[in-house]
């Protein structure tokens, strides 16, 4: 039997975070990590189809990461761990890439509480939007908060990225329909703004 060719992880370094893709060799430490927050976690996350908590045993993992790897084979969606020092310390993806006219795509992110106001995430989100604008040749990447969460917002406020305004019911959210603040960046405003968020988040790398 011939097997598909195994394709290597793709890797976002920074300053503090690497960004990894993930793979079944990770699930003890995402599952370690996702077991602990799973409070901190939850009431931000949208439930899968079904109306379920998120799966978090072996085989949906493993299900998870194949398919993350195809949407990344096929420019859809890129899904990452964040390490730090070689340990798990959340996840960060860019999903829904659209091309065409819009050349669009989101950001989410996630850390663990042990993490929380060490601006993992911003250096994190820093490293996708690099990522975004610069290897994928986007033109716009929004993220979409619900207005109470208020460590999500800290992130965007941070790296200073421009506010939309508010969408209405914009996604279901453990079980709800929540308002999103709605942030954006372009690809003009990275050009502007590229060296200044590189070297205060970065360290130029």
């Amino acid at each position: 039997m011939i097997r598909a060719a195994r394709v290597a992880p793709l890797e976002l370094r920074g300053w503090r975070v690497t960004l990894r893709t993930l793979s079944e060799g990770d699930y003890e430490a995402w599952h370690e990590v996702r077991a602990r927050c799973r409070d901190w976690l939850v009431p931000w996350e949208p439930r899968p189809e079904g109306g379920l908590a998120t799966p978090e045993d072996r085989s949906s993992f493993s299900v998870r990461c194949a398919a993350r790897e195809r949407e990344r084979q096929i420019g859809s969606g890129y899904g990452f761990g964040i390490f730090v020092e070689g340990r798990l310390a959340g996840e960060v993806t860019l999903s829904s890439v659209q091309r065409g006219p819009f050349q669009n795509a989101f950001i989410g992110y996630w850390v663990d509480r042990a993490h929380a106001g060490n601006s993992l995430a911003p250096e994190s989100v820093l490293l996708l939007l690099r990522f975004a604008f610069e290897e994928l040749g986007l033109h716009r990447v929004e993220i979409a908060i619900v207005p109470r969460n208020r460590p999500s917002r800290r992130v965007v406020e941070k790296l200073g990225l421009r506010e939309e305004g508010v969408a209405l019911r914009f996604l279901e959210i453990d079980g709800r329909w929540e308002d999103h603040l709605r942030y954006a960046i372009t690809a003009e405003e990275w050009q502007t703004r590229r060296e200044e968020l590189s070297i205060a988040w970065l360290k130029r790398c």
